[in-house]
């Protein structure tokens, strides 16, 4: 029984990253006509209300699956959480609009060095021997990745924007695994309309607008699909996983984000991507050993 818990778990980590996957080329579409600050307001926007929806069609069908609740007991992390995502998609739009898309999903694959150290030292998680040869070998198909030829990994100034919300979202991982075992919905619902909120009055102050309702409505159903329903199953993930572990196979999102970059940009990865491919299938060999032992 605890094994197929994990297998499923490991389904939904798998399937929050390439949900995720899609958010990089596709925003950095959608940037030509949103304001990066904007544009991270009405991601998590429509992450939280896309769940919202979502839980009251449930309710309204008879089909509602008993979650518990939030208490005031998890009101830290929840704040704690609702602050980071503030901050870290603002970080990572930003990245987005000053650098190549490509660059910034193999950047993302230090959320999973930063979601693991922070585990580790902070929320005292254990970190097995064959995960932290998983996390060495992430590393390094990072570094083959950072020699993708010209202007593909370049540490610019986009380039420590995304960085920052790797680190973010490091801290925001942890949070969140503290209240995993509550409801994912009602986590996310939390997470997209409160750190939407306060994404939107930050991009109000700088002066920043409104985008056009067509782009408006393109960023909604992004979220809702990109932020909501990832982090949804991220969470689910979590339950059984841990947050290092789930962040592991997460790691995957960055490849994909890569695919999906040829795919919808027509960017084009050199030899550097197929080698450090092959070293993320035998990381993965490791993860895969790690959980199911």
């Amino acid at each position: 029984m605890i094994e197929k818990a994990k297998s499923i778990a490991i389904i939904y980590a798998i399937m929050a990253a390439a949900l995720y996957a899609i958010n990089v080329p596709i925003s950095k579409i959608l940037l030509n006509y949103v304001e990066p600050t904007m544009m991270a307001s009405f991601l998590y926007l429509g992450a939280g209300l896309g769940l919202l929806a979502y839980s009251l069609v449930e309710k309204i069908s008879g089909k509602e699956v008993k979650r518990e609740p939030l208490t005031r007991k998890e009101l830290p992390y929840t704040a704690a959480m609702v602050v980071l995502d503030i901050l870290a998609p603002i970080l990572l739009m930003f990245g987005i609009s000053m650098t190549n898309s490509a660059n910034v999903s193999l950047l993302n694959n230090f959320e999973i060095v930063a979601t693991s150290l922070i585990a580790l030292l902070i929320f005292k998680e254990a970190i097995s021997r064959r995960l932290w040869i998983a996390i060495a070998l992430v590393t390094l198909a990072s570094a083959v990745l950072s020699f993708e030829g010209a202007g593909s990994f370049v540490f610019n100034q986009g380039s420590l924007f995304v960085l920052g919300a790797c680190l973010c979202w490091g801290f925001e991982n942890n949070c969140t695994k503290m209240i995993s075992n509550k409801s994912s919905v009602e986590i996310v619902v939390i997470k997209g309309i409160f750190s939407g909120l306060g994404s939107f009055f930050v991009a109000l102050f700088i002066g920043e607008r409104i985008p056009v309702l067509r782009w408006l409505i393109c960023v909604l159903i992004l979220g809702f699909v990109a932020y909501g329903l990832s982090i949804n199953f991220y969470i689910m993930a979590q339950k059984d996983l841990g947050a290092a572990k789930t962040s592991a196979y997460y790691s995957i999102a960055p490849f994909l984000g890569v695919a999906f970059s040829m795919l919808l940009l027509g960017e084009r990865p050199g030899i550097q991507f197929y080698l450090a491919l092959i070293i993320m299938v035998i990381s993965t060999y490791f993860m895969v050993k790690d959980t199911i032992r």
